[in-house]
C-alpha cells in the first residue's frame, strides 16, 4: 500500500481493509523479505529458508523438516513454499500426516521457498503495489478476501504448511514488536 494512487489495479490507502496507512516498519519488513528473495535468486541451492529474527525452533526441527520434505518428495507433492510456522486464520485442508494445505494465514516468521517459488514471488510485482508480506503470500495461494489484493496478486503459488509447526515466534512480551509501534506512511 505504498502507492497513494486510486487508479484501478493499484492499492489505495483509503480502503476499509487496513483502515490506515502502512506503518514504516511493515514496509521495512516487506522489503526485507523481498531482499531475501532477491538474494536467493542469485544462489544455486534448490530452496532457501527464511527466518525472521524472532523465530524459535521447535525441538527436533532439522529431523522433522528433513522427514517432512522426504515425505513430500516421495508423494510427489510439489510445492513452491512451505510454512514452517504461521498463524492460521481459516481452516486448513489436511494433505498427509503432519502436512496441510493452509487456509488464509498470517505471520511469515519461518518458511522454505523453492527456486520456482522465489521466481514466482519476484515476478509478482510487489514493488509496484507494496502490501505486507503477510497479505501477499496468502493472496498468491488462496482467493484473498480483499478484491483489490486478489486482482493485483493472483494465485500462483503451491503452498503447504507443517502442522504442527516446526518454528514458533517469540511473544511480543518476550521480543517486543518491530511493527506495532511504528508510525504510518503518509499519502
Amino acid at each position: 500500500m505504498a502507492t497513494g494512487s486510486s487508479t484501478p489495479g493499484r492499492l489505495t490507502r483509503t480502503t476499509p481493509w487496513w483502515s490506515r496507512p502502512l506503518k514504516w516498519s511493515e514496509v521495512g519488513c516487506t522489503i526485507a523479505h523481498l531482499s531475501c528473495w532477491r538474494q536467493a535468486a542469485t544462489r544455486p541451492e534448490k530452496c532457501c529458508l527464511i527466518l525472521e529474527d524472532d523465530a524459535v525452533f521447535e525441538p527436533n526441527l532439522v529431523k522433522q523438516l528433513l522427514g517432512g520434505l522426504n515425505q513430500l518428495e516421495a508423494a510427489a507433492s510439489g510445492f513452491d513454499l512451505v510454512y514452517l510456522g504461521r498463524v492460521p486464520l481459516e481452516p486448513d485442508e489436511p494433505l498427509m500426516s503432519g502436512i496441510v494445505r493452509p487456509g488464509y494465514s498470517h505471520c511469515t516468521y519461518g518458511y522454505l521457498l523453492t527456486r520456482g517459488g522465489v521466481r514466482l514471488v519476484l515476478e509478482a510485482g510487489l514493488e509496484q503495489a507494496l502490501v505486507p508480506v503477510d497479505e501477499l503470500l496468502p493472496a498468491m495461494y488462496i482467493a484473498h478476501p480483499r478484491e483489490d489484493v486478489r486482482v493485483i496478486f493472483p494465485r500462483r503459488l503451491r503452498i503447504l504448511a507443517f502442522e504442527p509447526r516446526l518454528v514458533a515466534q517469540l511473544t511480543k512480551s518476550q521480543a517486543g514488536s518491530d511493527t506495532e509501534g511504528s508510525a504510518g506512511t503518509k499519502n
